[in-house]
Order: structure tokens, then C-alpha cells, then sequence
């Protein structure tokens, strides 16, 4: 199935070379979760801190069950900091 992966700021860099911008389409197992997603891009964990599936938060707890569907947009931030 095809999903949409967008990636900001200094996860960019893990994005396949084909990429447009920060985005990429994808096409991946049905039933892949949030969590495997991460994985099968090979995202550090530590790097990955908002995680977005069709602009809604989906909390760390959450990432292992929530099931990504066919269009679906997962967009992932690292944490910032600032002030």
C-alpha cells in the first residue's frame, strides 16, 4: 500500500535519495504500524519525538498499535530546543 512520509529538520537526511523536498511515497506491508514504520527507515529513536498520522498525535505508547493505512501521512519531528 502507499503511505507518505515526511520528515523535518534533522531527520531529513534519513529520507531515500528519491525524496522530493521532505517527503517521500512509500509503498509498504498493509498493517504496518507507526512503530515498524520508524524502524524499516532505520530512524533513531531518540531522534524521533512527534510523530503525526494525518495530523494527529500519536503518543509513544500508542506507536507499536496505531495501524498505518493505505494513503495515510505519517510525519515525523526531532525533538527541538531553543528559547
Amino acid at each position: 500500500m502507499q503511505v507518505t512520509l515526511k520528515l523535518f529538520a534533522s531527520l531529513t537526511p534519513y529520507l531515500p535519495k528519491h525524496a522530493k523536498r521532505n517527503e517521500v511515497q512509500l509503498d509498504v506491508p498493509d498493517g504496518i504500524t507507526v512503530a515498524q514504520m520508524i524502524e524499516m527507515q532505520n530512524l533513531p529513536n531518540q531522534l524521533v519525538h512527534l510523530v503525526l498520522l494525518n495530523g494527529h498525535f500519536v503518543a509513544p505508547d500508542q506507536r507499536a498499535t496505531t495501524i498505518i493505512q493505505e494513503n495515510d501521512a505519517l510525519a515525523l519531528c526531532p525533538p527541538v530546543a531553543g528559547g
